[in-house]
């Protein structure tokens, strides 16, 4: 289980996290909402050690506040940023290998021909710089390049940002199939249809802190909420 703890996080002299409590079982999605720069991509950065974290990080026994991202990394998290984070001269295939937590090792649950099977262009395009991929493919390429390092929890940032609607299903297909495989899957989205749709669990986020935490069924019956914390 991910457990953050009264969790704050700055910017310079910007006290962007206010406080934040929330957890994430295994096998579960839970989605993050709110409106651009309440702190969500803060939250994954202070999580992934990105930014210093101010509070109480934890990943089942192992304490994540204070750690280098790469050692948050080998504790078992996954990060998928928003901005992909790709290496655009390297091939495809050397993209998916770095991110196996050892040379020449994968997972047990994601391999190559798994990757491959569940997102075929990306084996078409194998040798292909990642540059020169659509948007589509560098996202799918980015987070299938995470689960290489068979983590036991994914944080994925604004997946489907721009995406076409084909593979905005692919994107919740796959976030399905994490949770399916165990993982605790924490889902930083602003498309309500799909963030509701394979959710478990949602929190909503307003100045810095969490606003709302319930089911997405119970959402669904607070439009007042929705108004006051999501809707422009």
């Amino acid at each position: 289980m991910l457990k953050i703890q009264d969790l704050h996080a700055y910017y310079g002299k910007s006290h962007v996290l206010r406080g934040v409590n929330m957890h994430v079982e295994r096998g579960e999605i839970v989605s993050l909402l709110g409106r651009n720069g309440v702190g969500r991509s803060t939250l994954c950065k202070a999580v992934m050690g990105l930014i210093p974290p101010v509070g109480h990080v934890q990943f089942d026994d192992k304490i994540l506040s204070g750690l280098q991202p790469h050692e948050v990394a080998h504790a078992g998290i996954g990060y998928v940023p928003e901005d992909r984070a790709i290496f655009p001269g390297l091939s495809v295939l050397q993209n998916l290998e770095l991110g196996m937590k050892r040379k020449g090792l994968t997972g047990d649950k994601w391999t190559l021909d798994k990757v491959y099977e569940w997102f075929p262009r990306l084996k078409e395009r194998e040798h292909t710089p990642a540059e020169v991929l659509s948007g589509g493919e560098q996202q799918m390429l980015s987070t299938f390049r995470a689960l290489m390092g068979d983590p036991q929890c994914m944080l994925v940032d604004e997946p489907t940002e721009g995406l076409a609607p084909k593979i905005v299903d692919d994107v919740a297909a796959i976030l399905k199939q994490m949770a399916a495989d165990g993982l605790a899957v924490l889902l930083v989205e602003q498309k309500l249809s799909i963030a509701l749709d394979v959710a478990d669990r949602v929190y909503i986020m307003g100045d810095g802190d969490i606003v709302f935490e319930g089911t997405p069924e119970e959402l669904q019956e607070h439009p007042e909420i929705r108004k006051e914390w999501l809707e422009v």
